[in-house]
């Protein structure tokens, strides 16, 4: 199987990054940025299998100090009163264009298909980590849900702001259908054999494979299905796209 280098591609990004203040005040470079992204979601797309898994790795590679990306203590009132209910009373919501919108509970998410993957997290920023996750499949809980046929990307709402205040802007992040039916896409409540630490995202947080760091949304309160993102936040499809960074973020 033909794949891109993560390695360059990753250090492609965080060059990208450095430059994100200059490319929001000059709109020509935004654009042939944009453009850029979407020639290089459609190479990536045309030269790797829709079903192509990102490698996995064995127990002895897991990482002994798995660094935490992001927020990791939300300040949010209601997280933190689910925080201190041991997460009894989490409820994720799945709506938009479904037909059969859900709210479920953590215990109902450990009943639903699961998957378990020892994996690489690359972040935008240069480093790497591998863990152990346990989750429900994504594609799973989309079926149960029942797409709509206008239905084109997930949106994922997180309780944190990266300020760690409880009026910062909240998380958000969007991926298409291609990636939230990947078999490795889940919704994951285990790293390394135990319950999620806070610090990673508890009680779930995306696990997206074939995605950088940024996509993996923590700490998540409710998916929907859409068929546009152009309406939410600055249109972007996420916190971080809203600043500059690229929506698509395949590696």
């Amino acid at each position: 199987m033909i794949r891109p280098d993560r390695r360059l591609l990753i250090l492609g990004g965080a060059a990208f990054l450095s430059g994100c203040d200059a490319l929001v005040r000059n709109p020509q470079a935004t654009c042939t940025v944009k453009k850029a992204e979407g020639l290089t979601r459609g190479a990536q797309r045309a030269v790797i299998p829709r079903t192509a898994l990102a490698p996995e790795y064995t127990e002895r590679e897991i990482s002994k100090n798995f660094r935490a990306n992001g927020s990791i203590d939300p300040a949010d009132r209601e997280y933190r009163a689910l925080r201190a209910n041991g997460f009894r009373d989490y409820r994720l919501v799945v709506d938009g264009l479904v037909e059969r919108p859900l709210s479920l509970s953590l215990a109902d998410l450990k009943r639903r298909p699961s998957r378990t993957q020892i994996t690489k997290h690359d972040c935008v920023e240069g480093w790497t980590s591998i863990g152990k996750w346990k989750g429900a499949r994504l594609s799973a809980i989309l079926d149960e849900a029942g797409l709509k046929p206008n239905a084109k990307y997930i949106m994922f709402y997180c309780f944190d702001a990266l300020d760690q205040t409880e009026d910062g802007e909240r998380y958000y992040t969007s991926i298409d259908l291609v990636d939230a039916f990947h078999a490795q896409t889940l919704l994951a409540y285990e790293m390394n054999g135990r319950p999620l630490p806070i610090k990673h995202g508890a009680p779930i947080r995306l696990r997206a494979e074939r995605q950088l760091g940024y996509k993996m949304a923590k700490y998540i309160k409710r998916i929907e299905a859409v068929e546009s993102f152009a309406h939410i936040g600055k249109g972007k499809g996420g916190y971080w796209e809203d600043r500059g960074y690229e929506w698509y973020a395949g590696i």
